[in-house]
């Protein structure tokens, strides 16, 4: 039974429907929850360091219940958005509440949408993969797969990574750094990869181009179904979802760095190379991810069974609690810059 303490996951999309039904002020439930009461909640509740033994880990991964509160969250990524498509349309909306619904949206569509489509994406499956592409498609960003499979994963905690915040970096500067230099890395991975199967540019392999398409034709079907607000609406909460990925890949290796090698090579990633927090309420609210040093030690590895590790850096509070913080460079580096082991430092 406490196996299902990751339904806590659609608290997020549950506050979301909240904002969209009632209206007025509950359009800021959203964030409020989020980014107010998680991290109040993270303060409170202890942090737990404990791994799996073997026959729990063996256990974790015959059980399909956790496959399943993934796969759950396509039909409610994209309820909500086609829901909140509706209520703006024949709702006669305040400013103050479209902007607060496109955050609640643009919130579910990071959480719900992106961080699953993360973990699906690591998958070994092709309809696992499907339905972790078709969650990054309201939020603009299904080059992530690319990017993040081949790219990221390679180049964690060096300086030829888009997702690696560099030491004394706010955060503002990293949305712009990271999305703009992800976006054209995925391009060159999907040339590289049509290079090596002898495929044209103008091909049916071509991801990128696919992604491309469908992304357009997304916003192409809304302007057609919901006039232009409905275009706004989907439009900017999906720039506030992939706003939500980079502040969490600000978060996940900031100022980290591999060594490198007499040869020039980096050394392999290994669990010191990515921040890790134990604070419960947001390990499950976010399917793990917190635990993001041992993902980036062995990336195959499933969300109910990642570990802690005592090497890894560790963050003084969860990652929602670390958003916050970020927001704040000052305080973010006041606070994080002196955890950041000296030999390591990404400048």
């Amino acid at each position: 039974m406490k196996d299902l303490k990751y339904l806590a996951a659609f608290s997020i999309p549950l506050f979301a429907f909240v904002g969209l039904y009632f209206q007025g002020y509950w359009a800021w439930a959203t964030p409020v929850f989020a980014f107010l009461c998680i991290p109040v909640l993270e303060l409170i509740f202890p942090v737990d360091t404990d791994n799996f033994s073997e026959t729990e880990v063996n256990s974790r991964l015959k059980q399909k219940v956790f496959d399943w509160l993934l796969y759950l969250n396509l039909p409610i990524v994209f309820g909500l958005v086609i829901y909140g498509l509706f209520i703006i349309d024949t709702n006669n909306i305040e400013a103050y509440e479209f902007v607060g619904l496109i955050f609640s949206v643009g919130i579910v569509l990071g959480v719900n949408g992106i961080n699953v489509a993360h973990e699906l994406g690591h998958r070994q499956t092709t309809n696992e993969r499907f339905l972790g592409k078709a969650l990054l498609l309201p939020s603009f960003y299904m080059h992530f797969f690319i990017e993040h499979n081949y790219g990221h994963h390679l180049h964690a905690a060096t300086p030829e990574d888009p997702a690696t915040a560099r030491y004394n970096q706010s955060v503002y500067s990293f949305w712009l750094t990271s999305t703009v230099r992800q976006y054209f890395s995925a391009w060159s991975i999907q040339k590289k990869l049509l290079k090596n199967t002898n495929q044209p540019f103008l091909s049916t392999k071509n991801d990128m181009l696919w992604y491309t398409l469908f992304q357009i034709l997304y916003l192409f079907v809304v302007f057609l179904l919901f006039s232009k607000t409905g275009f706004i609406f989907a439009l900017a909460s999906g720039v506030v979802g992939f706003v939500l990925l980079e502040t969490v890949n600000y978060i996940e290796h900031y100022g980290l760095l591999r060594l490198q090698t007499k040869s020039g090579r980096y050394e392999r990633v290994r669990e010191m190379h990515s921040w890790n927090s134990n604070h419960v309420i947001g390990r499950i609210v976010l399917y793990e991810l917190t635990r993001h040093s041992d993902h980036h030690y062995k990336s195959s590895k499933k969300y109910q069974i990642l570990d802690c590790h005592d090497e890894s850096p560790q963050m003084p509070f969860g990652y929602p609690t670390s958003m916050v913080l970020a927001m704040l460079p000052p305080l973010w580096f006041k606070i994080m810059n002196k955890r950041v082991p000296k030999s390591m430092i990404l400048n």
